[in-house]
């Protein structure tokens, strides 16, 4: 039997052209065994070790903490451990889970074996993170009933279960709350382009799009090498494909990829504007983030985890102890373009 999924609250975040049929096919394209999941070898052995270690002992798997910039498949890992032990995943996310009682209920409608998938971990306050500490040690909730000297502590007893965290800030997770993931603490890196490649070509199959081989190399090298951003481009060039009544060429490909602002290095309008605030208003930086995200009107958490990781891994800026910096690449490739423009 397949994993069961259970949302609590969740709201799905997703950009604003996108509608629930979009999401439901975004479910679809997303791996379902793990000959299916590419890339993060070592992450995967690792697991498919805690798993079956676990599974031959009789056991929940020890809980993991999974972290990385967003779209690399942390969800995806989470649904597949869930598959692999034949147990429902239970999912939330850490801004969902406001008070204690949210956790509460949350905990005690597990189901013995379950798989409790907490998204944006980081974001739980200090008094839920505090109530987790028993649950993911103990397997036990302590809630206090009443204040003051009359206050009394309950304590229930939770089926086993197994905790996967994910998040982006890997440094805002407090130090306690780190170490009880003794199943481990994974790092998923950025795709190769030719991982990419074969990611597009899988999801190219499901979607029944035709596409030839220089699409797919033009697609996967402006990915930003990550999986979702690759799915997202390949269903605006199948659009612009299905328009044209063709197959999905490198034309068709380059065709999309410029309608919705993405130039030749993957950069997207917002990654331009936050390097043309950098060299123009600040003459390349240092700047620091708060400064930064007011000249470019981005949010900081967004410039920090969504964008910067990108710039960053390809060599556009740089991070030094007095704030961001431009690269010389940044300039020649902005120059290249005239300050922004597509090339």
């Amino acid at each position: 039997m397949g994993a069961q999924v259970w949302y609590h609250g969740v709201i799905h975040m997703s950009s604003n052209d996108e509608t629930p049929r979009e999401t439901q096919l975004d479910h679809t394209l997303r791996p379902h065994r793990w000959d299916e999941y590419v890339g993060q070898e070592h992450i995967k052995e690792n697991l498919r070790v805690l798993i079956t270690a676990a599974r031959e002992r009789s056991h929940t798997p020890e809980h993991t903490l999974l972290y990385g910039p967003p779209g690399l498949g942390k969800t995806t890992l989470a649904h597949l451990i869930a598959e692999e032990l034949q147990a429902p995943l239970k999912a939330t996310a850490g801004p969902v889970i406001e008070r204690v009682g949210d956790l509460a209920a949350v905990l005690t409608n597990l189901e013995p074996g379950s798989v409790l998938f907490i998204d944006e971990i980081h974001r739980l306050n200090k008094s839920v993170e505090e109530v987790l500490y028993p649950a993911m040690e103990a397997g036990k909730l302590d809630i206090i009933i009443g204040k003051g000297p009359s206050a009394r502590t309950i304590e229930l007893a939770l089926p086993p279960f197994t905790l996967i965290g994910a998040t982006t800030r890997i440094g805002l997770i407090s130090s306690p709350l780190r170490s009880r993931f003794s199943g481990g603490v994974f790092q998923l890196n950025f795709y190769s382009n030719a991982e990419i490649g074969t990611i597009l070509k899988r999801s190219a199959a499901i979607l029944s799009a035709e596409i030839d081989d220089d699409a797919v190399e033009t697609i996967a090298s402006r990915a930003r090498k990550t999986p979702r951003t690759a799915n997202y481009l390949l269903k605006r060039a199948r659009d612009v494909a299905q328009l044209d009544r063709t197959p999905i060429t490198k034309t068709v490909a380059e065709k999309a990829l410029t309608m919705i602002g993405i130039d030749s290095a993957g950069l997207m309008p917002s990654d331009r504007k936050i390097l043309t605030a950098l060299i123009e208003k600040f003459n390349g930086g240092p700047v620091g983030l708060k400064t930064l995200a007011a000249a470019s009107a981005e949010e900081e958490d967004t410039i920090e985890d969504v964008y910067e990781p990108y710039l960053l891994q390809e060599g556009f800026i740089e991070r030094t102890p007095r704030g961001r910096t431009v690269t010389e690449r940044a300039r020649r490739h902005l120059g290249a373009q005239g300050q922004g423009a597509l090339v």
